[in-house]
């Protein structure tokens, strides 16, 4: 008997699975950033204050990067199971993961109250959001990428990668806000606590809007097709097994293509909020507002790139980011040098343009990679195992490298060669725009054409 195929996703419905990915991956983000800023801002003074100030931001953005640390292993769990019993449960659970850590950091007592047991509780904190974070973003995708039109799948899941930037401009306007309103001194007592806390009331919302979405179609396909196989005595390969044997080149092409895009970003977004308040001599405020206001052109860019990369490809518009981004270092940082606000908007909303290039077609290039049944697994793995080797160090690099030379010059060629390396990934990738979703094999060739069709389909 012939297992039963995805029905098209109606509009309506595809708006609501859209929605709840979003709202999802907003608030997870939001959780995450919120740590970024905290990190730059004031963590370095509550549970580092015995350091130089430099060496409190490096210790700072140490405990920023173990959260990146955990993220391939979130990826690993949470692609295992999100394979095997569905994207929309594991969803779940990374949310209330999430938020349950970040309510938590905001309860937490400083140095200055329980001594080293502080900074241990916090990475410890951080860890659980690392960890959350790297089965997030895989299930998000591909719950809208299977539910979508595959003639507009580039647009539809670009939405979720939207979460990004809205967690940005959400984590970023609280704090904006609260520095804004409060003194310096109240802010460092309590304010900082303030966002934290508010994460429990938007994980709420989050998981009220995420229940109410149906499982992938696909998914549920391709599950009926191997319970179909087990009948048959077919034995099954563990996801992970699957994607190392017949996907490792598009694991090892979504590891290069995340590079250029995760440093830069955490380099024009976390880093900045050193560089502009330290060697450009730029108040917080400022340092904040700029990167308020981006965020919001980033969020409306990304489904613009998305959509282009529904008409003309996902490399060509992956490419335009990571050489868009190269290009542009030099003069990011002279335009901060020149210690206006106005230059330094233009700064990071340019550079947050050309990363929105790269952000916008990766979480269709990411799917499109991978067969239904190992495609959870496929897509985190590659996404977030590099960003181990990307984000995670990135605004330590920078610190370390502005500490060293006291120049901005180490870290523009930072950037640009991370930009160099996604180049080549982009390269040697094959397009992936006209694949269909539902006939990429568990054991294609990868080798074989993009959109080769096998009868043992996932």
């Amino acid at each position: 008997m012939a297992a039963p195929t995805a029905p098209p996703t109606p509009l309506r419905s595809m708006r609501k699975v859209v929605a709840a990915s979003l709202i999802g991956t907003t608030i997870e983000w939001y959780d995450f950033f919120l740590y970024g800023s905290a990190a730059a801002l004031v963590f370095n003074k509550l549970f580092f204050p015995d350091s130089d100030p430099l060496v409190g931001t490096l210790l700072s953005f140490l405990t920023y990067a173990v959260g990146f640390a955990a993220r391939p292993l979130g990826a690993l769990v949470f692609g295992h199971y999100g394979d095997r019993i569905g994207r929309k449960k594991l969803l779940v659970v990374s949310l209330l993961m999430m938020g349950a850590a970040t309510f938590a950091i905001g309860l937490l007592p400083t140095h200055a109250t329980v001594g080293a047991a502080a900074p241990v509780l916090l990475t410890v904190f951080r860890l659980v959001q690392g960890f959350a974070l790297g089965g997030e973003w895989g299930g998000a995708v591909l719950l809208v990428s299977e539910h979508g039109d595959p003639k507009r799948r580039g647009f539809w899941a670009s939405w979720p990668q939207t979460g990004a930037p809205a967690g940005q401009l959400l984590a970023t306007g609280v704090l904006s806000a609260l520095t804004a309103l409060l003194s310096d001194a109240a802010f460092l007592s309590w304010g900082w606590r303030v966002p934290f806390l508010l994460s429990g009331v938007l994980v709420g919302v989050g998981l009220w809007v995420r229940l109410s979405v149906d499982e992938s179609p696909l998914f549920k396909a391709a599950l009926a097709r191997s319970e179909e196989r087990k009948a048959a005595s077919d034995v099954e390969r563990m996801p992970l097994v699957s994607v190392l044997r017949h996907h490792w080149r598009d694991v090892l092409v979504a590891m290069g293509a995340r590079m250029a895009e995760n440093i830069s970003y955490y380099v024009i977004t976390a880093f900045i909020l050193v560089y502009a308040t330290t060697s450009a001599g730029l108040s917080k405020q400022t340092a904040l507002n700029a990167v308020l206001v981006a965020s919001a052109v980033h969020f409306a860019v990304i489904p613009a790139w998305g959509a282009l990369s529904d008409r003309i490809g996902r490399r060509p518009v992956y490419l335009i980011g990571a050489v868009g981004v190269g290009a542009w270092m030099f003069p990011f940082f002279a335009l901060i040098d020149s210690k206006s606000f106005g230059s330094l908007l233009l700064a990071v909303t340019v550079g947050l343009i050309f990363h929105g290039a790269m952000y916008a077609p990766q979480a269709a290039f990411f799917s499109e990679m991978f067969a239904t049944r190992m495609r959870y697994s496929g897509a985190s793995i590659g996404a977030q195992f590099s960003s181990v080797a990307a984000g995670a160090p990135a605004p330590l690099i920078a610190t370390a490298l502005l500490a060293d030379y006291d120049s901005s010059t180490p870290i523009a060629l930072y950037v640009i060669a991370a930009a160099l390396l996604t180049v080549v990934a982009i390269g040697c990738a094959k397009e992936t725009r006209s694949r269909d979703l539902e006939s990429i094999a568990e054991d294609a060739d990868p080798k074989a054409p993009a959109g080769a069709v096998d009868a043992r389909i996932a």
